[in-house]
């Protein structure tokens, strides 16, 4: 390639996973089926565009089920919900649909089970996270919660041979590792989950950015700040050997000056980032002289996930 070759490369895959398409087509099927207003609570995926697109259909977002009113349709988001707030949501009499993504699911199911089997578990992810809290809310006296490396050496357990990690869905599978490498030099019986939390989506999206990452002078991630997986993207870029990288809500925040002395440009999205976006993005790398694009593939995803079954059920009823 010579110098003044200016070329994009795609990630594949990149955008919207199976649980981020399942939650936001159940809160447009939500208004579609039942009218507006649909209330939902927190951010039914981390995009900026998605919500406001949503909201403006009429969709309410709200912190929490108290500000829905008595009776209300309220839908959880994908990240999950601890069971004090289906508690309180069945305390005002809310109808609910409970959009959490299947693989966040299957970690709360694993929190309950080893909870029962009175394991003390170490939950790796970011505190503050809404996942984070809907998973530890599952078994409050058994979980305790690693973030960075300074949590390691505050864990305390009852008996080191009943130990076990567990993991927020959206992490950088390498730090990930790394901190259950910590762990098991404090605790060496630490065990596994039965399988693997992070999820696919998260980790294909980060192998696809590894893959380009050392040929990227520049990698755009598109994606919001509060999104987990995104922004683990921009770290596994810089790490994989981007000279830099970026995270963009939308193309318009992409500032000129980091295209000084750049040939090639990385781009990826992440798991809750409809293509839409992606493209505006291509687009206006094209208009500076970005005109080649080339898709570096690492995997092809075939993963659909079945709607939430009281919308199944409402939708039946409704054809009928």
């Amino acid at each position: 390639m010579s110098a003044t070759t200016k070329r994009v490369l795609l990630a594949k895959p990149r955008g919207y996973c199976a649980g981020v398409d399942r939650a936001v087509v159940t809160v447009e099927k939500a208004l579609e089926t039942y009218g507006p207003p649909v209330y939902v609570r927190k951010e039914i995926v981390h995009n900026r565009h998605v919500v406001e697109t949503l909201r403006e259909r009429g969709a309410i977002f709200v912190d929490e089920a108290d500000e829905v009113p008595e009776g209300a349709l309220v839908v959880f988001s994908a990240h999950g919900v601890s069971p004090i707030v289906h508690e309180q949501a069945s305390e005002r009499g809310l109808r609910t649909i409970d959009a959490t993504c299947p693989l966040v699911t299957k970690v709360h199911n694993e929190a309950k089970r080893f909870a029962r089997d009175d394991y003390d578990i170490l939950l790796i992810g970011h505190e503050g996270h809404e996942e984070v809290e809907g998973t530890a809310g599952e078994a409050p006296a058994n979980i305790q919660l690693v973030d960075g490396p300074e949590d390691v050496d505050k864990v305390t357990v009852r008996d080191p041979s009943k130990v076990i990690w567990l993991s927020q869905t959206t992490l950088s599978v390498d730090e990930t590792m790394e901190r259950v490498g910590q762990l098991r030099e404090r605790f060496p019986e630490l065990q596994d989950p039965p399988s693997d939390d992070i999820c696919y989506a998260t980790q294909n999206r980060q192998v696809a950015v590894k893959a380009m990452a050392p040929e990227c002078d520049l990698v755009l991630v598109v994606g919001s700040t509060n999104s987990s997986n995104s922004k683990r993207l921009v770290e596994v870029a810089l790490q994989a050997g981007a000279r830099d990288a970026h995270l963009v809500d939308f193309a318009r925040e992409v500032d000129e000056a980091w295209l000084d002395g750049v040939d090639t440009v990385g781009v990826t999205s992440g798991a809750s980032v409809p293509e839409v976006l992606v493209m505006d993005l291509i687009a206006w790398l094209a208009e500076r002289g970005y005109g080649e694009v080339q898709e570096v593939t690492t995997a092809n995803e075939k993963i659909a996930f079945a709607l939430p079954r009281e919308l199944r059920r409402d939708l039946k009823e409704a054809k009928a």
